[in-house]
């Protein structure tokens, strides 16, 4: 059984989600080849799991049609499942983000679904230098109203702007980078949303596949990686401590897991959905391959002695620094460069 978590219930009383989502963004470009055959079955045994929470975005490509296909093919099963999308407006659209462009983003999110109603838009904005980020949100806020949009969410701002946006318009949950590896959010984040009944969509838990026994006592690679999310959380390692720190967090991983009869990525993301404030954890996932040991994941606690072995690597990390995606809007830098900025405009 996989644990489920009311969201936001002085908003939407009653409205659950699974603590687990399964996540999107691996379906889209840049992860190899996908089967859409496959990916809308894979679905299905998600939900019928207990996994029946989506994480989508405007912006993963073809991801929205493919759950909408899923919605299409498995009518009952489609009437279970809570989409969780997103809200990116382009970087170079940002001057420019007026209410025709919010409202046709979010009608054309509904027509790829295949829903009358999004149950969750998570917003995301790329540039703060640039005005609109409190007015976009209050057209969202609108089609809320109208009954387009049941809950609202950010994803990807750090504490300030979250206050910010959070003082003008309702906010369900917000969606961060929250890992062993990256505990930005613990610098302001994690005790706002608390105070303020937000609720902590985390994604990275598994950094993009690194935290699992396939790089246990390898060495470390070298560019090009395989894919983009690889090449986005070496990146993280290399400021969580360097290679060696990581081996060592992975070492301590391993021997909590084997006292469980878990895994690392269990272990790793059981630690995440203990963490103060978490709703759930995103596990990214181009198939039914970690299925079943996902599903072990509800029953794994880690007592105290094995919380204070993982205390004690983690004591020794050194980043990433800063709030929670602060150095990735650094478009110059090590995390900035690889980001892809224009993606809604059809071009990429």
């Amino acid at each position: 059984m996989v644990e489920r978590y009311e969201l936001a219930p002085k908003l939407s009383p009653g409205y659950t989600m699974s603590r687990l989502l399964k996540g999107g963004w691996h379906l889209a470009g840049g992860h190899g080849d996908v089967d859409r055959r496959q990916a809308i079955d894979d679905m299905a045994a998600f939900v019928q799991a207990g996994i029946t929470s989506f994480d989508c975005a405007d912006h993963y490509t073809g991801v929205e049609e493919l759950i909408g296909d899923f919605r299409a093919a498995y009518p009952d099963l489609g009437r279970r499942i809570e989409i969780h999308t997103k809200f990116v407006p382009d970087y170079d659209r940002l001057t420019s983000c007026d209410r025709a462009y919010v409202e046709s983003i979010i009608d054309r999110s509904l027509k790829r679904l295949r829903v009358d109603c999004l149950d969750l838009v998570q917003f995301h904005w790329w540039n703060y230098a640039v005005p609109g980020y409190v007015e976009a949100m209050g057209v969202l806020d609108d089609l809320r109203r109208a009954g387009k949009i049941r809950l609202l969410g950010l994803t990807n701002f750090n504490t300030a702007t979250t206050r910010e946006i959070a003082a003008a318009v309702p906010l369900a949950a917000t969606q961060v980078q929250y890992s062993v590896l990256d505990a930005r959010p613990e610098r302001g984040l994690v005790e706002f949303c608390r105070a303020q009944q937000i609720g902590l969509l985390c994604y990275g838990t598994l950094a993009g596949g690194f935290l699992s026994e396939a790089w246990l006592g390898k060495p470390e690679p070298q560019e090009p990686l395989a894919n983009r999310s690889l090449t986005k959380y070496k990146l993280i390692i290399e400021d969580f401590g360097g290679w060696g720190l990581f081996q060592e967090l992975l070492g301590v991983l391993r021997a909590i897991g084997e006292a469980h009869g878990c895994n690392i990525g269990q272990v790793a993301t059981r630690y995440v959905l203990d963490r103060p404030g978490v709703a759930g954890a995103i596990v990214g996932a181009t198939s039914t391959r970690h299925l079943a040991g996902n599903l072990r994941i509800d029953s794994l606690r880690l007592d105290a002695a094995q919380q204070a072995r993982l205390d004690a690597v983690l004591a020794k990390r050194s980043g990433p620094p800063g709030d929670c995606y602060d150095i990735e809007r650094d478009k110059t830098g090590r995390h900035g460069r690889i980001m892809r900025y224009n993606l809604n405009d059809g071009r990429h």
